[in-house]
């Protein structure tokens, strides 16, 4: 027996099951476009989970694009506590591999995901070790040589640093402002500009 009740403004009978359909099927909709062209193969994982009936089995289905979505966005993931870095595009082909794979019963967790994104990651890092280590023996020629300024073509090395929280843009009145305007006016005139 589901649960009804009468909507206190039109008298019109609502299903609470229907609208937490509808609250799920809308995340669902909203999660989708933010894994780019690869929702397809999100939507190819999360089926070996046994999602069908999507009427049941809709919240489901909500979480496991929620999980995966977090995978992506992050760029890294824990595995026996263990954390590993890796891109997009990783990821994509791991889901691949995992989509493409034929299992007698529907996945229960994320591990055998998990464990072909770790053979992707590991060869990502070693990738990426080597073309470091490659702009370090270059640069260390270069100095060897008596050239001590950075060379134009030669970039620096890439600084990876945790994403920034968005903060909301401060608010000042008009009275913050003038008073702030105030104050670079004197430091102005106290350096002589």
């Amino acid at each position: 027996m589901t649960a009804t009740f009468h909507c206190p403004k039109c008298r019109y009978q609502c299903d609470y099951e229907d609208i937490d359909m509808d609250a799920d099927l809308l995340a669902i909709i909203k999660i989708l476009p933010t894994f780019g062209k690869h929702h397809r193969l999100a939507w190819a994982y999360c089926e070996l989970f046994g999602i069908t009936p999507l009427k049941t089995k809709r919240k489901k289905l909500r979480l496991l694009l929620e999980e995966v979505q977090l995978f992506f966005q992050g760029e890294e993931f824990a595995y026996q506590k263990k954390r590993y870095r890796i891109s997009q595009d990783g990821i994509a082909a791991a889901l691949n591999v995992a989509a493409k794979k034929n299992f007698a019963e529907p996945l229960d967790s994320h591990n055998y995901l998990k464990k072909i994104m770790i053979t992707i990651a590991e060869r990502e890092g070693k990738g990426a070790g080597i073309e470091a280590e490659k702009g370090l023996r270059k640069r260390e020629v270069r100095l060897q040589a008596g050239d001590r300024l950075p060379a134009p073509y030669e970039e620096p090395p890439e600084c990876v640093l945790p994403p920034m929280k968005s903060m909301p843009a401060a608010e000042l009145t008009e009275a913050q402002i003038a008073h702030n305007k105030a104050r670079v006016r004197d430091i102005l005139k106290g350096i002589g500009g």
